[in-house]
């Protein structure tokens, strides 16, 4: 019986010094990628007030600002930034602002983006004047072709202005603006 055991403690010694002999190389591995188009936006302000100076029917104004971050297709590769007012300040039976149906021509609402050229590479378009806000959404910037951001992303904004009708009645309004950033 022991030389059974003290042949098997044998042969398991030269087998792990045959494996550990064996096992000397080494073996690489591919790590590989597909980098798509992506975009995000973060909104910094997401109560924006609009507030009148003081000065009598003096329009109301604000500014929202927003950080994006975009990575377009190398080629034919676009992004867009739009907004929708898709609740409107107006309730039921109250006089108070209306951007959406009925629109009210006298109830202004417009905007002035401020978004500048992506940080890596590629360009931004934003309208050249203000741009009248309503329930259909309208374009903030588009990004052009390998438009690329870092990290960090691009701090923007939308400055707002409504006009300061003396036909709203006195209260507090609110109106939703959903901000959308899109590939294509």
């Amino acid at each position: 019986m022991k030389k059974i055991l003290a042949l098997a403690a044998v042969l398991l010694l030269a087998a792990s010094a045959a494996f550990a002999q064996l096992g000397t190389g080494t073996v690489n591995t591919n790590l590989n990628i597909t980098v798509i188009p992506e975009a995000a936006l973060t909104i910094q302000t997401p109560n924006t007030s609009l507030t009148s100076p003081g000065t009598l029917f003096s329009n109301y104004t604000g500014t929202t600002n927003f950080t994006y971050f975009v990575r377009t297709a190398v080629s034919g590769g676009v992004s867009h930034i739009t907004l929708a007012v898709t609740t409107d300040f107006a309730g039921s039976g109250i006089v108070g602002p209306s951007v959406g149906s009925p629109l009210d021509a006298a109830d202004l609402l417009t905007y002035v983006p401020t978004v500048p050229n992506p940080s890596k590479h590629g360009t931004s378009t934003v309208p050249s004047s203000a741009v009248s806000a309503a329930l259909t959404s309208t374009a903030v910037t588009a990004f052009s072709t390998d438009a690329r951001t870092d990290r960090g992303g691009v701090s923007s904004s939308v400055a707002w202005t409504l006009v300061n009708d003396p036909d709203y009645q006195t209260g507090s309004y609110t109106a939703v603006v959903t901000f959308t950033i899109s590939l294509t």
